[in-house]
């Protein structure tokens, strides 16, 4: 199988390349390579996606091609370019993509969002799986991910807990009673894509791993991590008036959710393992990041989480540390 990865440099997309190398296909990833090298026996055309003739070097036919983009200026003229002669297309969308996250088991069937605003992430998700259904038809698979963990996570969101529990002292977290959380290994997605490309796929799918009470995940991290502290839960109301915040991004608290969403980490994985889906044990995933966050650099600066000097001086004011 010759595939086309449109990217394929960065982390998902690089998982996804080494996926359809291991399984024989001849892949070409087109991109500008900034945000790395490709794995090694896939071919690079270097370009600018934005540019004229972007798509020249590579107009031949394609038994798949793999889009990870959700601009609208990269996935138009993508579609227009090699829309018609590619045999399968795979769209990497995203299930925040629905309109409602307060209910739990919820399928590909929900509503989506109107997308009115292009700066909006979720509204240009949904205008990308718009267009590809309208140039590519029944040929078209669109992958709708939920949190994607594992080692070299540049968001920090998940490997946040692993670096936490490797210190001692009291934690901090939210109160979990009724907390879910819902994960996806980068390697059971890619191997997920990569075997929807080989067998032609075609429909929605969740791409998500069974939900998991985020007490039984906190507590799996700390196993692992060899965490022998206290877990101190503290109310949203408190966190929220010490200005921490929810899910992800600077002085965050990750994985954490609004009460009222009750439903975004408890999505249906019914359509995911129907398909063939396969999720690892979560221990493994959790070690595999340990090890990536430690060679990284456990008090490094995280684009997600807590440092540890603000997880203090909040444990102490609220007389908790």
């Amino acid at each position: 199988m010759r595939a086309l990865v449109l990217g394929g440099t960065g982390w998902l997309g690089r998982a996804v390349v080494d996926d359809l190398l291991a399984s024989g296909c001849e892949v070409t990833c087109l991109a500008r390579g900034e945000s790395g090298a490709v794995p090694s026996g896939a071919a690079l055309v270097r370009v600018d996606r934005r540019a004229p003739g972007a798509y020249d070097a590579v107009g031949a036919d394609w038994d798949e091609v793999i889009e990870f983009s959700s601009e609208p200026d990269l996935v138009e003229p993508a579609l227009d370019a090699l829309g018609p002669r590619a045999a399968h297309w795979t769209l990497v969308s995203t299930v925040s993509v629905y309109v409602r996250d307060d209910e739990p088991g919820a399928d590909e069937s929900a509503a989506v969002v109107e997308p009115v605003d292009p700066t909006r992430y979720a509204d240009r998700k949904v205008l990308a799986e718009r267009r590809s259904a309208e140039r590519v038809g029944d040929r078209l698979s669109i992958v709708r991910p939920g949190l994607i963990v594992g080692a070299g996570d540049p968001s920090d969101r998940f490997g946040y807990w692993p670096a936490r529990f490797s210190r001692g002292g009291p934690a901090l977290a939210p109160v979990l009673d009724g907390r879910f959380a819902q994960v996806i290994d980068v390697g059971d997605l890619a191997r997920w894509i990569g075997n929807a490309a080989l067998i032609g796929h075609c429909g929605v799918v969740n791409t998500v791993g069974d939900p998991l009470p985020l007490d039984d995940l906190l507590r799996c991290v700390a196993e692992v991590a060899g965490y022998d502290g206290e877990i101190v839960e503290v109310d949203d109301a408190t966190l929220l008036a010490h200005d921490i915040r929810y899910w992800a991004g600077p002085r965050s608290l990750p994985l954490w959710l609004p009460a009222e969403a009750v439903g975004f980490a408890q999505r249906s994985s019914r359509a995911f393992r129907a398909s063939g889906g396969f999720t690892r044990p979560m221990a493994d995933s959790v070690a595999a990041v340990l090890a990536d966050e430690r060679a990284r650099g456990l008090d490094r600066v995280r684009r997600a989480g807590l440092a540890s000097s603000e997880e203090r001086e909040l444990l102490v004011g609220l007389g908790l540390g």
